[in-house]
This record gives C-alpha cells, sequence and structure tokens, in this order.
C-alpha cells in the first residue's frame, strides 16, 4: 500500500483531502467486496472511520477499536444525516446490482440521498468506484448505471473523485470468481462472443492504493479517473491466464449462438454467481472497457500490475488465509452451513464436523498425536490401506511410510501418507497429504475447552484442480461420510479409554456426542 510521503510531486501541492489521526473517514459498502478491502487498509493507514451499515451488529465484530459503525441506510435519507455528522471525506461504494426490482432506481436514490445528506453536513469530498466505458457508445444498464451515479454524487456540488474501473481481480469480486469457475469446472467451453471483448482489468491491490491516495491529494485534483491493470485483455484471455496459475489449459471454442440471456442462465448453473450478477457481468463485458484517459498515471504513484501478477496475487493471499484460518472462527462467524460434499471457501472444499468429549484438552490432543503408523486411524483402516495401495500403484507414497516412534509430533514428520504442517500442542495439528492426488489435501484437528468439556473439530480440506479434481472428491462422498465420522468418534471414545487408564477424576456424564457436522 502506498502511504502519504509516496504520493507524487505533481498532487502534492494544495492541502490534502484528508489527514490521518485527525480527519474523519465515512465508509460506506464495509460488508461487500472492495469496502470490506478497504476498511483494515484505511485502518491502517491510521485514518479514523466511521462505517454505516444497515446490520451494524454484523459488521462491529470485524472493525477495529478506533472504527466506530453506526446504523444507516442509503435509501433511508434521515438515516444519513447522524452518519454525516462532522465527516471529512466519504466513500460511496454501494450498489444496488443483486437486489430485486430496477436496481437503476434504487441506485439513482440512493446516490441522490447520499449527495443531499453529505452537502447538508458539509463534507468536504467524496470518493466512488465507477465503471469504465464511453458514454458515447450504447452501454449496458450496469455500465450505465454507474456513470449515472457519479453524474447524481457530483449534482450535489461537492467534489468527487470517481475512479473508473474494468473488471477488478482478486479472490472474491465477482468477475474473479466468474473466470475461476468456468476454467476449474469446464476443461471444454463453448463460448459466446462476449469472451472475446476486450477489457483492462485491475488487481483489487492496486485499486486500493488509488482509493487511498484519493485522500492525499488536494480536493482541487477530484474529478473522473480511468484506472486499469497494465494489460488490455479479453475475458478469454483472463481464463488462460488464470489456467496457467492452476496449471491448466482451458479449450475455448466461441459459438455465436448464445445471447447474454442464456449465457447468464448457464452461468447460473456453472458458477457460483447469481444469474442476475451473471447477466449484468456479460452485458457490460461485450462493450470495450479499457483506459482512454491515462491522467490517473501522472496524479497517482500507483504503478498497476499486469493480469498475470493480479491472479498470482490473489491466490496468494487466499493461500495466506487459508494457511491462518481456524475453521472454528471461520464456520461459526460465517453462518455457512455444510452442503452436499463439504463448504467451499474460494477453490478448496472443506468438510469440518465437531464431537464433544468429557476429557481434558491434553488427553485428547495426545489421542490426536497417536494417528497413524501401527496404531491406525481410528477407524476404517482398511479403507485408508485401501488408498494407500491405490496410490503406490500409481507411483505415490502409499500409507507404508508410518510414523515416529515418539508420540510427541514435530513439522515434518511424517504420518503415512501425510507431513506434519503446523502443530501447536494440545490445541491444533494440520498434515498435508503428500499421495498422488488431482489437488492438494489437508486434514487438520482443533481441540478447544468447552466448559468441563472438549470439542474436537475435524477438518478435511480439498483444493480441487480442474474438472478431475472435482469429479475424484465428490465421488468419494460415501467412503468419507464412513470414514471421517468414524475417526473422530474413535479419537473420542480413545480419549475417554486414556481417562480411565490414567484413573483422573471423571467429567460429567462419562459419554461423547453424536458428530456434528458444520
Amino acid at each position: 500500500m502506498t502511504t502519504p510521503e509516496a504520493r507524487p510531486e505533481n498532487s502534492s501541492t494544495g492541502i490534502p483531502a484528508a489527514v490521518p489521526g485527525t480527519s474523519l473517514i465515512l465508509l460506506t459498502g464495509a460488508s461487500g467486496y472492495i469496502g470490506g478491502r478497504l476498511l483494515p487498509s484505511l485502518e491502517n493507514q491510521g485514518y479514523r472511520l466511521r462505517c454505516v451499515a444497515r446490520h451494524p451488529e454484523i459488521l462491529r465484530p470485524k472493525v477495529g477499536p478506533l472504527t466506530e459503525v453506526v446504523a444507516g441506510d442509503v435509501l433511508d435519507r434521515q438515516s444519513l444525516d447522524n452518519a454525516m455528522r462532522g465527516v471529512d471525506v466519504a466513500y460511496y461504494m454501494v450498489h444496488s446490482m443483486s437486489s430485486t426490482g430496477s436496481f437503476e432506481e434504487k441506485d439513482r436514490q440512493g446516490a441522490r440521498n447520499f449527495g443531499e445528506a453529505a452537502k447538508a453536513a458539509g463534507v468536504k469530498g467524496l470518493v466512488y468506484v465507477g465503471g469504465l466505458g464511453s458514454d458515447d457508445e450504447e452501454l449496458s444498464a450496469h455500465l450505465r448505471s454507474r456513470h449515472e451515479v457519479g453524474d447524481i454524487l457530483r449534482q450535489s456540488g461537492i467534489p468527487v473523485c470517481e475512479f473508473r474501473a474494468s473488471a477488478v481481480i482478486g479472490s472474491g469480486s465477482a468477475s474473479f470468481e466468474l473466470v475461476r469457475a468456468l476454467v476449474e469446472r469446464l476443461p471444454i467451453m463453448l463460448t459466446p462472443k462476449w469472451v472475446k471483448g476486450k477489457a483492462q482489468p485491475i488487481g483489487i491491490d492496486d485499486l486500493l492504493d488509488y482509493l487511498i491516495e484519493a485522500l492525499q491529494i488536494p480536493l482541487s485534483k477530484f474529478r473522473i479517473y480511468e484506472v486499469g491493470g497494465a494489460d488490455q485483455v479479453s475475458y478469454a484471455d483472463m481464463m488462460r491466464a488464470y489456467g496457467r496459475q492452476r496449471g491448466l489449459t482451458p479449450l475455448i471454442i466461441p459459438v455465436p449462438v448464445l445471447t447474454p440471456w442464456l449465457s447468464a442462465l448457464w452461468l447460473g448453473l456453472i458458477t457460483p454467481l447469481y444469474a442476475r450478477i451473471g447477466r449484468s457481468i456479460i452485458e457490460s463485458i461485450v462493450h470495450v472497457t479499457v483506459v482512454r484517459e491515462n491522467s490517473a498515471l501522472t496524479t497517482f504513484s500507483v504503478h498497476p500490475m499486469g493480469i498475470d501478477e493480479a491472479i498470482r496475487r490473489a491466490l496468494a493471499r487466499e493461500e495466506t488465509h487459508f494457511s491462518e484460518t481456524r475453521w472454528s472462527d471461520s464456520l461459526s462467524s460465517s453462518g455457512t452451513q455444510r452442503s452436499w460434499g463439504g463448504v467451499r471457501f474460494g477453490t478448496r472444499i472443506v468438510d469440518s464436523r465437531t464431537v464433544t468429549v468429557d476429557a481434558p484438552p491434553a488427553v485428547v490432543f495426545r489421542c490426536i498425536e497417536r494417528l497413524g503408523g501401527d496404531h491406525g486411524w481410528y477407524a476404517c483402516d482398511w479403507l485408508w490401506h485401501l488408498r494407500g495401495f491405490i496410490d503406490l500403484l500409481q507411483g505415490g507414497v502409499g500409507m507404508r511410510r508410518g510414523r515416529p516412534s515418539s508420540t510427541t509430533l514435530r513439522i515434518g514428520d511424517t504420518v503415512d501418507s501425510f507431513r506434519v504442517e503446523s502443530i501447536e500442542p494440545n490445541r491444533r495439528l494440520r498434515l498435508k497429504s503428500e499421495m498422488n492426488l488431482p489437488g492438494r489435501a489437508w486434514l487438520e484437528f482443533e481441540v478447544t475447552e468447552a466448559g468441563s468439556s472438549t470439542q474436537i473439530r475435524q477438518t478435511a480440506i480439498f483444493d480441487p484442480v480442474g474438472l478431475k479434481g472435482q469429479l475424484y472428491w465428490y465421488s468419494l462422498y460415501v467412503p468419507h461420510e464412513f470414514v471421517f465420522d468414524g475417526m473422530l468418534r474413535g479419537i473420542a471414545q480413545a480419549a475417554l479409554r486414556e481417562l480411565k487408564d490414567l484413573d483422573m477424576p471423571k467429567m460429567p456424564n462419562g459419554q461423547t456426542a453424536m458428530p456434528h457436522r458444520g
């Protein structure tokens, strides 16, 4: 991220729009994709923040201790008065594309309310993300609405810094998830002409840098800036670029018969996008969305990356987030329910289940550390050995490596076909599979004290590569039910037996709960 000292000389004249630690910044859309990424970035820069949200109780646990969260809705004019009080610069990061009814009218009303409230409160400047596309063309409803929102905000008389961008590349963005789903699930694609439309996708890190630097330039420089990455590519090029990062080579065959409406229905079946959002994206892709005016490159210090680097960073960020994730926190905070085969987190499929046992965490974790080798896997050992034999036939490591003789595991130890990737004594063990697989697999155990009992969370994670990886995982759904449930129950029963052998005081009931999935 850029810092105030990093801004270029030609934008350093005059008073910056906002000063860290002094100016109060209002952020809308903090629960959305771009706003959600902008929030911690602004906090790290030291800005005083106030977030406005329709459901503040959901957002409050996600903000820093110095960030204020207030209730408000851009479609409710009166609710904005309190939110705007004392604000210097406000980010307008709201759109209604996924809502029911006319999203154009809701976008229109929201922008009008926001501009009026900002003007009445004496807000000095507004920052907004719109969409690229020439006003001389017959734009899609989505792009036309994005431009109209910027015009309405300017009608308030407040200086507006509007960044017009094409597709945003980052894990979780609609455009990136569209590309990801198509390449991961379809080795052969019959694609309509919209995949040939030229775009200039921008990495989310670059867009965030632009948004933060907007606070560091004087209000006199607030205007429309067209921003994009270093490459002008088609969506077909984006799919090939994603495939290169994942070791996939999608075969893309263009056909002339798929209309945007039919394409949207098809995307609704193949991708995680709602058909309404998919159609809006497709209708916008038909238009050329490239940067025609380069003043952003001379006003800001951002040096945009190309498509390959943007995708690499998106996947690397996902990898970092994955390695730091505690599934006990992630699954409970997301409210995600377990679906057939597991829950999706990015490219990964997660099968997580829990059981509660009346034994201390240290006893439970000792039982987990005994996994593998002569001791076995607490359930369905014959299935483990069958899978290991198949792996040997494919040139893999199988199950013959065993495990250390010590009951205490260390990072790097082998446990049959797994290797210890991370371990926190009496709390957490993560094993990475080294079998020959069409993807990557992990098995993780978390132990949490729950009053007088202990909760064990067992999580199987699979990162499938392409359609082959998807078919592999889902074809093992039934065996996984027996193996994972049996292993979790076996660990709990082993903990009770060890507790009895140690002649420790019994916990209440002395029984285990049925495994719970989710």
